[in-house]
């Protein structure tokens, strides 16, 4: 059975091995360091009291769903994972929905038009692995919200062999959907951070891309068929292998984020489980040469399945952070080159042709812990760090220039900071980078990185990148949503919510910018 999140930290707590002395006195001399901090326990958490009369509540329970109004029901559904809502969580003192309500697949959508009914709003729930504010509990307008928690959507629903396609609940953990795949000799190939907690409908509800993304393709370009529920009625999406059949109305689900409607299911690609895997590791002598020959391997056609090109900074932590101190000296100054094969063969070792010092092992060691990172985060905030990420991606062409545009911005927000880059998803025009930052959380560390996240946000649209290429929109990156799509893509979102949610219960201040 699978385990639930702690609540103000990441996964499972057992996971957790602990900040190294010397890693962390070797941060504090680079970034300095704040007052540690220690979560308030759930149990000693206040939550407000909820807003939910008796006949909303007998209404909600009409529908056949399961409704929780507890506090630690509550509390347990009140943030995602960003930087912000641990803070948030860590204070003990947070809002949070005025109920959880756990439908199976067929009250779904008795549930939405008894909250259209009672002007509440609805926030779907399924790992609560946000980093962009996309599960927060905000009412907008309405005068109380409800976390939809899809945990009872966890069925495989059909498989078929001869279409190589799977049709899968949205409540479906990573690991959960894997195993029942596997025993099948089937994959889905998709392995984000967040896989171990992380939901079937939100990856397709946010454009999830995984760490083999190169390889299979994001999770939206996998997507075959969704059936959705929506306060105006429900939708049944996807015929044919492709069709021609007008503007993909299927499309307009894939990174909605829950406003449009809800997942009830989702038919998927798949592929057969491949028969080798391999991992391969290399100090590449700079940035811009490793760059240079991830879009060579690209653009010939040779794409690993997995590829990752850490910067030099990124590169210098997670030596000092893993290697033995001969690979720290070795590594001065280079970049760490990781690339993965998975299928039916892998290309001999001396066809590769990559140039740099390989590191044999460190392909293997990186696979190994693919999922670890949220995990050193909690240390890195429990002695004082602020740590965050932030992600985006631009052509070949412009990689470098956004590459230092986001790096002068977070520095010039932040001061002292250490702030690290690595490429890890590869197109024919492009690639994504992705930031993660280190500094001393100051007095207001909330206040502290929203400065910066504005900064590198204004950064990202100036230069001309995308303002989140798998993190999703959420609270976070909707003020830029406009300058993303210009007024009119705005409006055309406006336009199809009016449509699908005419009272605007579903997300509400999330995905589409605020009317002026």
């Amino acid at each position: 059975m699978a385990v639930d999140m702690v609540h103000a930290g990441w996964g499972d707590a057992s996971r957790r091995t602990g900040l190294p002395v010397s890693a962390a006195s070797w941060l504090e001399g680079q970034v300095g360091r704040g007052a540690p901090s220690t979560p308030v326990p759930l149990d000693a958490v206040t939550v407000p009291a909820s807003r939910l009369t008796p006949d909303d509540l007998a209404a909600l329970r009409a529908t056949g769903a399961r409704v929780e109004v507890d506090d630690t029901s509550r509390a347990r559904h009140a943030a995602g994972r960003s930087y912000q809502d641990l803070l948030a969580l860590r204070s003990g003192a947070f809002p949070a929905p005025d109920a959880v309500v756990l439908p199976d697949r067929d009250q779904v959508g008795a549930v939405l038009r008894s909250c259209a009914a009672l002007g509440l709003a609805v926030v779907p729930f399924g790992g609560g692995t946000s980093v962009v504010g996309g599960v927060s509990p905000v009412a907008g307008p309405l005068r109380a919200v409800v976390a939809l928690d899809l945990r009872r959507l966890d069925q495989l629903l059909a498989l078929s062999e001869e279409d190589l396609t799977v049709v899968l609940e949205p409540g479906l953990r990573g690991p959960a959907a894997e195993a029942l795949l596997n025993a099948r000799g089937y994959t889905l190939g998709h392995f984000p951070q967040s896989y171990e907690h992380a939901t079937i409908g939100g990856y397709a509800a946010t454009r999830s891309a995984g760490q083999a993304s190169t390889g299979y393709g994001r999770f939206d370009a996998n997507v075959l068929g969704l059936t959705v529920q929506t306060p105006a009625g429900p939708l049944v999406l996807g015929r044919g292998a492709a069709t021609a059949a007008g503007p993909s109305v299927l499309g307009l689900f894939l990174g909605s984020e829950g406003a449009f409607g809800v997942l009830t299911s989702v038919t998927l690609r798949i592929r057969r489980l491949p028969a080798v895997k391999r991992y391969d590791a290399w100090l590449v002598r700079s940035w811009e040469d490793g760059l240079a020959q991830l879009r060579r391997l690209e653009q010939e056609g040779r794409t690993p399945t997995v590829a990752r090109l850490s910067d030099v900074d990124e590169t210098t932590v997670s030596l000092r952070l893993s290697a033995p101190r001969p690979v720290q000296v070795l590594g001065r100054g280079r970049c760490l080159l990781v690339l993965g094969w998975e299928g039916a063969a892998v290309p001999a070792r001396r066809s590769l042709k990559v140039r740099g010092l390989p590191l044999p092992g460190a392909g293997d060691s990186w696979e190994h812990g693919r999922y670890n990172g949220p995990y050193l985060r909690d240390d890195l905030m429990d002695a004082g760090f602020l740590v965050e990420t932030l992600e985006t991606s631009a052509p070949w062409s412009r990689l470098q220039e956004v590459h230092a545009a986001v790096r002068a911005a977070l520095t010039e927000a932040l001061g002292r900071c250490v702030v690290m880059c690595h490429v890890s998803h590869l197109y024919t025009q492009g690639a994504s980078l992705y930031f993660t930052v280190l500094a001393g959380a100051a007095d207001d560390p909330a206040r502290q990185w929203q400065r910066a996240k504005d900064a590198a946000c204004a950064a990202l649209v100036a230069s001309g990148a995308t303002i989140t290429h798998h993190h999703a929109v959420g609270t976070d990156h909707r003020p830029w949503m406009t300058d993303e799509v210009g007024p009119l893509g705005v409006a055309v979102l406006r336009a199809v919510k009016g449509v699908l949610d005419p009272t605007g219960v579903l997300n509400p201040g999330k995905l589409i910018p605020a009317e002026d």
